[in-house]
């Protein structure tokens, strides 16, 4: 029997494929197959409709096939095989890079990183709340305009192997430096590629092809087969901070301390290799050279990858993996992490584990002559206590290694103790006498008014009158949260009056050794986490927030008010906040076992729970949300409930915490709508993530989710069933309806409390 042979094309045309946000149809005037998100693409094939790459299609493949459309918009083509199972033969798309301008405008994409998307060097998210959640699509725009001062102001990002969107012009060109030159000329040109002349076999020299983009470029995927050279036009003042820097490698800044050759850097911090020729940045550590995937030079922390995923699990030290003396500034702050940013478990991660390594902030930096210290106000080059020069600070300021530079030293403290040495004793005596007589006045008034005060509420025709003065006064105390968070003010008045505490920097940086890395507890999407341990053993979790981190004085007004207004045993105490210079932090209580995802997605942690302590955990949030939802005076809806804002202490007591995208809810409302939608996806309810309706239904949406991750073990964003193309939640409604919960356990051997399995 002779098998009919069919086109792609004609194969798609006999398939109607229709989901309420996304469609699948040939793009017919560009030759290739596009899936739309609403009106927007979202991911295109790239390639002809009669390219090989793409499967071909026979009429035997018609029999005991389907093609289906998941949820998330990926076409999933399946065949039922001998083993009475559906088994997938082609999908797409695969990765998260394969999405359709997957980061945004600007946004640079790599299926390799565990975080697939990062603006390039000399760009910044364009709304970083999106961003940090995990919706890349805003992308990135310039930290500063092209042409702001004269032809020096701007260079160019050199990046290899990229995929990017189609050029707007395209010319002959003599060679690489006419092609710089025509972009240079022109203030709307944003990056060009040159691509030198083919010789044939007659040793003919073909035109070199120059190619310019004049629009934001879009599309843009690192480490990509069959890619371009690109040079992507940047400010100068955005990436050459001082002379001392490395520059760039790839898409990576390379900031100071760190170091990739002898003219730049700290030698200390010469740890790093460049190769120019793939724009690839490794680490090289005496236990082998790694791959970085990541620079946070505001968190002095950066990202390397293993081999292999498995390798990974089994490292449990820097000392037997890395082997990092004593010595070494560099220093393991978070063990393998897996990748969650591939679209599906289809295409398997190539990359395996990461590792994030953090640095210490460098001493002195070297010299050899007083040009070398230029960079560096105050300092002269002379030499050190070990003998080596360095820019040393002058006797006026001191060096501070987080700032990289030498701060100027408040004298104020110096000259007020002189001063007061040339006062007359005589005065001083006077001045005491009188501030003893005061201060026995002042407390004598407060008790006199004390005991009127009880007085008068002793009277019975008076309880009512104080009952409603303590009515007005709490709704006047309502008022003014919603007053101060809707503002766009903040300051130290307002926050007294919410009974906030402040804490000086000075005591914080004691409290953690200045930020020290053997400190930090932990990386939340806002900034790191440090414990401080104050004057008397207290111990203290500070958040500090980076400036780069995207939660505004909204979000820490929020915090702060929010959290001070709020008492719950399952709610996180706030302790204070500190607001110095750039520095923004929040003070809680300090929770010894850290978040909860730390223990339900870790293989070897996650034994520890058993199933009395899941449901315990479980009541423990649901008091707590009730308590936020009916039973506070402040009515909120959390906005961004999930296993990494439930902290566990040292009994194992969930409270919840992060509540910098909270909204208060007063009176009679329940529901409302906005155009920014926040949150973590794989917990936002859908009709917030579609419509931007939000309630406290959505809160119990993320409730629901963080709830089967726990019974599961397994993070809903991560988990994908290919045999029926569930998520997580389609899968636990199919054993629901089935009734075989078991098999959605981690350990269906453990016994538990049907009733209590069932009610959660």
């Amino acid at each position: 029997m002779t098998m009919e042979k069919i086109t792609w094309r004609e194969f798609c045309g006999r398939v109607l494929i229709i989901q309420p946000t996304h469609f699948f149809q040939l793009d017919q005037d560009a030759e290739q197959y596009v899936i739309w998100k609403r009106s927007i693409p979202y991911w295109r094939s790239g390639v002809s409709a009669h390219n090989d790459s793409v499967p071909y299609i026979t009429s035997s493949l018609y029999i005991d096939t389907r093609m289906v459309m998941s949820f998330s918009g990926q076409i999933q083509y399946l065949k039922w095989d001998s083993q009475k199972i559906w088994t997938l033969f082609w999908a797409v798309p695969r990765t998260r890079c394969s999405l359709y301008n997957a980061c945004g405008n600007f946004g640079s994409c790599n299926s390799n990183n565990e975080l697939v998307c990062k603006c390039l060097p000399g760009f910044q998210p364009i709304s970083p709340e999106y961003w940090n959640s995990g919706d890349y699509s805003g992308g990135c725009t310039r930290k500063s305009p092209l042409c702001s001062g004269n032809a020096a102001s701007d260079s160019f990002l050199n990046l290899k192997m990229m995929k990017v969107g189609n050029p707007d012009s395209q010319f002959k060109a003599n060679s690489e430096l006419d092609c710089k030159t025509e972009c240079l000329n022109n203030c709307q040109c944003q990056a060009f590629s040159y691509e030198e002349a083919e010789i044939t076999q007659q040793r003919e020299s073909g035109s070199a092809n120059c190619w310019i983009w004049l629009e934001d470029l879009t599309d843009l995927q690192e480490e990509y087969d069959g890619g371009r050279n690109l040079n992507v036009r940047i400010s100068v003042s955005d990436i050459d901070l001082t002379s001392r820097n490395c520059g760039t490698c790839g898409a990576n800044i390379i900031p100071y301390p760190l170091s990739t050759g002898t003219n730049c850097g700290d030698p200390t911090y010469f740890n790093f290799y460049c190769n120019i020729s793939s724009g690839q940045l490794n680490f090289q550590a005496p236990g082998g050279t790694y791959r970085v995937t990541k620079i946070n030079p505001q968190m002095r922390t950066f990202a390397i990858q293993t081999n292999d995923a498995d390798s990974c699990r089994a490292i449990n030290s820097d000392t037997k993996f890395l082997k990092l003396n004593q010595s070494s500034p560099f220093h393991v702050i978070r063990w393998c992490f897996a990748d969650l940013g591939n679209y599906t478990s289809v295409a398997s991660f190539k990359g395996g584990g990461e590792l994030e390594i953090g640095w210490e902030p460098p001493p002195e930096p070297t010299c050899s002559s007083p040009t070398d210290c230029r960079d560096w106000p105050n300092s002269i080059c002379k030499a050190s206590g070990d003998g080596k020069k360095k820019c040393l600070c002058d006797m006026s300021s001191r060096w501070d290694g987080l700032k990289l530079n030498c701060t100027q030293e408040d004298h104020r403290k110096k000259t007020n103790k002189t001063s007061i040495g040339k006062i007359p004793s005589s005065l001083v005596v006077a001045v005491a006498f009188a501030s003893v007589i005061g201060l026995i006045v002042v407390s004598s008034t407060i008790i006199f008014m004390y005991l009127q005060r009880r007085r008068l509420a002793m009277v019975p025709g008076n309880r009512g009158s104080l009952q409603r003065h303590l009515g007005l006064h709490l709704y006047s105390s309502e008022r003014l949260v919603k007053d101060i968070i809707d503002s766009g003010r903040f300051n130290e008045d307002e926050t007294k009056a919410m009974d906030v505490p402040f804490f000086d920097l000075e005591s914080i940086l004691a409290a953690t050794n200045k930020f020290s890395n053997s400190n930090k507890l932990g990386q939340g999407g806002f900034g790191p986490v440090y414990k401080a341990t104050f004057p008397g053993g207290e111990e203290i979790a500070v958040k500090r927030l980076s400036s780069s981190s995207g939660q505004g004085l909204e979000e820490f007004k929020n915090e702060i008010i929010l959290i001070a207004k709020l008492q719950h045993r399952n709610l996180v105490r706030l302790l204070g906040y500190c607001i110095e210079g750039d520095e923004k932090m929040l003070l809680y209580e300090y929770m010894p076992n850290k978040s909860l995802d730390s223990f339900i997605f870790d293989r070897k942690l996650r034994v520890l729970l058993d199933w009395g302590m899941r449901y315990s955990i479980i009541l423990g949030i649901a008091r707590g949300l009730l308590y936020l939802h009916q039973d506070s005076r402040l009515r909120i809806i959390h906005r961004d409930l999930k296993t990494s804002n439930i902290l566990l202490d040292e009994e194992m007591n969930p409270k919840i915490s992060d509540f910098g995208l909270a909204r208060i809810f007063g009176g009679k409302e329940t529901a409302a709508n906005t155009s920014r939608i926040v949150g973590t996806y794989g917990y936002i309810a859908p009709e917030y993530a579609l419509d931007g309706l939000f309630s406290f239904k959505s809160d119990v949406f993320s409730f629901g989710v963080v709830v089967l991750e726990i019974i599961s073990g397994k993070r809903n964003t991560a988990f994908y069933q290919p045999e029926q193309s569930l998520s997580l939640l389609g899968y636990a409604w199919n054993l629901w309806k089935e009734k075989r919960l078991g098999p959605f356990r981690p350990n269906p051997e453990e016994t538990c409390n049907a009733n209590e399995l069932s009610s959660a």
